[in-house]
C-alpha cells in the first residue's frame, strides 16, 4: 500500500519512481534515529524551515529540556522569509506555541551550522547553563550533518538529534517544490561526506546503497544544493 501511493505521488510530481525510491534512501539516512531523552537543554538550528520551532516547541512540552537557544540569522535563502533574522521568527513561533519567554534564549548571528553551535554553546555558558547532554533539533534531513559538526566542535557534550517526524512525502508537501527538496538532500549528503575533508565535521559512514543513490541523483540533475 505504502509503495503503491509513493509511486502515484512521485508521477504527480513529475520524478521517476528510481527518483524518488534514491530520494527516500538518502532521508532516511540523513535522520539519526536517536531515542528522544532529556537532556541539559537544545539548539534550535535556524533555517527555511519553521518546523525546527515546532518541534522545539513539541519537544519542550514533553520535559526533554528547560531551556531551548534558537540560532540564525540571515542568509539569502532565508531573508525573504525570516526578514528579521532565523532565531527570531523561530522564537515568535515557539512562543504562539506555548514556550514562555524564559526558556528561550537567542543567538542571532550564527551564518552556517557551525557557528549556530558554537555561538549557541557561548550563549548556553552566558546564560549560566551548564550543558552535559544537548538535544539537536533541525530540519529532518540536516540531523546527520548537525550531528558530525557538533561531535567536531563540542566533543565533549553528549548530542542527541531530533527533527519533525515526517515522512518525505509530508515534507515535500510542507515545502512545495519536488526538485528543490530532494536538491537539498543531495547536497546535505555531499556535506556529510567532504566537510571532514576540511576540518569542519567528524566522518560519518555512508553505506554503499546510499552513496549510489546519491550518484544517480547527481547524474540526474539534482545538484543546485552543492558547494564548489
Amino acid at each position: 500500500m505504502r509503495q503503491g501511493v509513493a509511486v502515484s505521488q512521485a508521477e504527480q510530481r513529475q520524478i521517476t519512481d528510481e527518483q524518488f525510491y534514491d530520494a527516500t534512501l538518502i532521508w532516511n539516512y540523513h535522520q539519526m534515529g536517536h531515542e528522544q531523552r532529556p537532556c541539559s537543554a537544545a539548539i534550535g538550528l535556524g533555517s527555511h524551515d519553521l518546523g525546527v520551532a515546532t518541534a522545539s516547541a513539541d519537544l519542550y512540552h514533553a520535559g526533554l529540556f528547560p531551556v531551548v537557544v534558537f540560532s540564525g540569522g540571515n542568509s539569502p535563502t532565508t531573508r525573504a522569509r525570516f526578514p528579521r533574522g532565523e532565531a527570531v521568527h523561530y522564537r515568535e513561533h515557539a512562543l504562539g506555541l506555548g514556550v514562555p519567554d524564559e526558556a528561550i534564549l537567542l543567538e542571532q548571528s550564527a551564518a552556517n551550522t557551525g557557528q549556530n553551535i558554537t555561538h549557541s554553546r557561548d550563549v548556553l555558558a552566558a546564560a549560566g547553563v551548564e550543558v552535559e547532554t544537548l538535544l539537536l533539533i533541525s530540519k529532518p534531513y540536516m540531523e546527520r550533518r548537525s550531528y558530525a559538526t557538533c561531535r567536531k566542535l563540542w566533543p565533549e557534550v553528549d548530542v542527541v538529534c531530533a527533527s519533525e517526524p515526517l515522512e518525505l512525502d509530508d515534507y515535500i508537501k510542507s515545502i512545495g517544490d519536488e526538485k528543490l527538496v530532494i536538491d537539498m538532500l543531495v547536497g546535505d549528503l555531499q556535506r556529510v561526506i567532504e566537510y571532514p575533508k576540511l576540518g569542519f565535521a567528524v566522518e560519518q559512514h555512508v553505506p554503499e546503497d546510499v552513496h549510489d543513490a546519491y550518484q544517480r541523483l547527481l547524474g540526474a540533475g539534482f545538484d543546485s544544493r552543492l558547494i564548489a
